[in-house]
């Protein structure tokens, strides 16, 4: 029995996953080894493995990857899942603030910031992307980034300070850099 999996995308969002003459598509399944069926209509995108395919993963690599191009990231940025160590994590608004839509207006405001600064600022200081598409926030990145940068969108949402947050993510970013000289300190070689 082949496994499959599916994930659904915006319509809108279609085009954009199969790219100019299906190329995004085409790199997806020869990169992975997967085959991706992707409907128009209603934007249900299903993913099964290719003859000779023995990575579960993969599957699960690509239905990220459709994922994350459904939620607005381009299609590079979308494909750094392509490594193992690159992770997605996906805020569902609706899920925090139900069908409320002026709060979710709101806090979507919050975390583009002004000009889109605050959103920027998380980027730069969590080595993270961010896209607020419809009712979500998704975040790619590496496993410990990603993680600092849903901390930092979740105190956010909560209604903590812009401030407060820049200087959590300040003093994360210095606690790992800290943890890196150390361990760079612990590998060198003795004199």
């Amino acid at each position: 029995m082949q496994t499959k999996v599916t994930c659904m995308i915006p319509r809108d969002r279609v085009g954009v996953l199969i790219g100019s003459n299906g190329e995004v598509k085409s790199r997806i399944e020869r990169t992975l080894g997967v085959q991706l069926l992707i409907s128009g209509e209603t934007g249900i995108v299903e993913i099964s493995p290719r003859s000779g395919n023995t990575d579960p993963s993969s599957l699960l690599r690509a239905r990220d990857v459709a994922t994350a191009i459904g939620r607005g990231f381009s299609p590079e940025k979308a494909c750094l899942l392509f490594d193992e160590d690159t992770v997605f994590d996906l805020i569902d608004l609706r899920e925090l603030y139900g069908r409320n839509d002026s709060d979710i207006r709101r806090v979507k405001g919050r975390i583009i910031g002004q000009g889109g600064k605050t959103r920027r600022t998380v980027e730069e200081m969590t080595k993270t992307s961010l896209s607020v598409y419809g009712d979500t926030i998704a975040i790619v990145g590496g496993y410990e980034e990603v993680s600092t940068a849903r901390e930092a969108v979740d105190m956010i949402l909560k209604g903590r300070q812009h401030a407060t947050v820049y200087r959590f993510l300040r003093d994360r970013r210095r606690e790992k850099k800290r943890r890196q000289a150390i361990e760079l300190w612990e590998k060198a070689p003795p004199k």
